[in-house]
């Protein structure tokens, strides 16, 4: 077998792009900027009805702006900040959608691809290469597209688990030398601390945790220091893992499912994150169909679902996706997670936020606003956490729900809600 790539040029690589192609883009930190914006520099103006799909990309893609987004419209299953514009006029379209069900998108041809476009790490001597830290959907993606382009960088951590490749499942490679993206944590605040600290009262020891990146995840984590035993089977983690799992914390050993392993489908943080999970046989990076299914996470005990939520009306239904009408980030594995946790031996589904955006608007509503979409049912939530406290929705009827969720709302709207809650609740 030929261990060896076809490195081309970058002119011949994207030469093979057609009108009317579809293209998945590999996301997040490991996202191809270099293929993806030279295909769009040097075609766009031979190119038409060119379809992207992908799901959270990172910097700046160019097919997301003028003049480029003449020959390109985006179909993404997640909305980052690169192409919400985008994605919330006509230039392009948002697909709701299980993070554990794109790969079937691909596999089932239901959208068939024509071109995959990825980033690698050189081939091992065997001829093997490495997805890096975004394995989720980009494994059916390669696995189904007619062509696949990648651009090898010596820069992408070589991670254990279902994203290895060989080399002769990429048709052309290009070379390239620059840092995958990096993702800087941002200080938290006394009202991310306030949350973190309630959260990380509902953990036990042994329990198996699902987190994501941001704030209240990082106050959560900072909290977890006293803890003892604690394994991870998650959709993503970022840095503030690590001293969890340098202090022996984070050890894996009462977990059923990949016992001893940290699973992921995919991970975003900075540079010691990403040379910590280099060639580190403690995280197993598999596809979302895996981490994200509900019949493998309820096998692990006492499942911790950490999630957010944008809003959460008086009855428990959570959006997470959308600003009304405006899409703003994607379903994801949210459901997949609070299901599973649901399920789990001892498990704890948790919804965290603080009680109000900065701008001082409840987070807790009376009603979701016109357009939003509802990401979680009322039916799925359980515990839902702000910096005034925790409350447990399982097994309460309408008004004992909203008045759980006024009682942790922010006192400047308590009263608004419980006007706007005996309206609803208390009418003859």
């Amino acid at each position: 077998m030929d261990n060896s790539f076809n490195i081309v040029s970058l002119d011949e690589a994207i030469s093979i792009v057609k009108s009317g192609d579809r293209i998945f883009v590999q996301g997040a930190a490991m996202t191809p900027n270099t293929l993806v914006n030279t295909l769009c520099e040097n075609r766009y103006k031979e190119l038409e009805n060119v379809e992207i799909i992908s799901i959270h990309t990172d910097g700046e893609v160019k097919f997301a702006i003028p003049p480029y987004n003449q020959a390109f419209k985006i179909n993404s299953c997640f909305v980052g900040s690169n192409v919400r514009k985008a994605v919330n006029t006509n230039q392009g379209d948002y697909i709701p959608i299980f993070l554990s069900e794109i790969g079937l998108l691909f596999r089932r041809a239901i959208l068939p691809l024509d071109v995959a476009i990825v980033q690698v790490s050189p081939p091992d001597r065997h001829g093997f290469c490495s997805l890096g830290v975004s394995v989720d959907v980009t494994l059916a993606a390669i696995q189904t597209a007619k062509k696949v382009i990648a651009q090898v960088n010596p820069n992408v951590p070589r991670t254990h688990g279902d994203g290895i490749i060989h080399v002769s499942h990429i048709d052309f490679a290009i070379a390239v030398d620059e840092p995958i993206h990096i993702y800087n944590p941002t200080v938290l605040t006394e009202t991310d601390k306030q949350v973190g600290k309630h959260v990380a009262e509902l953990i036990e020891d042994g329990a198996t945790l699902q987190l994501g990146i941001g704030n209240i995840p990082n106050a959560v984590l900072n909290n977890l220091h006293n803890h003892k035993r604690l394994g991870v089977h998650t959709e993503m983690f970022s840095d503030g893992l690590l001293p969890l799992v340098e202090k022996g914390i984070v050890t894996g050993e009462e977990k059923v499912v990949d016992e001893w392993k940290i699973v992921t489908c995919f991970a975003a943080g900075s540079k010691k994150l990403y040379d910590f999970i280099d060639d580190n046989p403690m995280v197993l990076f598999k596809e979302a169909a895996y981490t994200n299914d509900t019949a493998i996470i309820r096998r692990n005990p006492k499942v911790t679902a950490i999630n957010s939520a944008i809003e959460i009306d008086l009855t428990g239904q959570i959006c997470a996706d959308s600003i009304g009408y405006l899409h703003f980030s994607g379903v994801g594995g949210q459901m997949d997670f609070i299901r599973g946790a649901r399920l789990s031996n001892g498990g704890k589904p948790i919804f965290a936020l603080t009680s109000q955006t900065a701008k001082g608007v409840s987070k807790i509503t009376s009603h979701l606003r016109e357009g939003a979409g509802v990401t979680t049912t009322r039916a799925h939530v359980n515990y839902v956490v702000t910096e005034y406290g925790v409350v447990s929705l399982f097994g309460k009827n309408l008004h004992q729900r909203a008045k759980a969720l006024i009682s942790i709302a922010h006192p400047d709207h308590r009263e608004a809600l419980s006007k706007a809650a005996y309206e609803r609740f208390e009418r003859d």
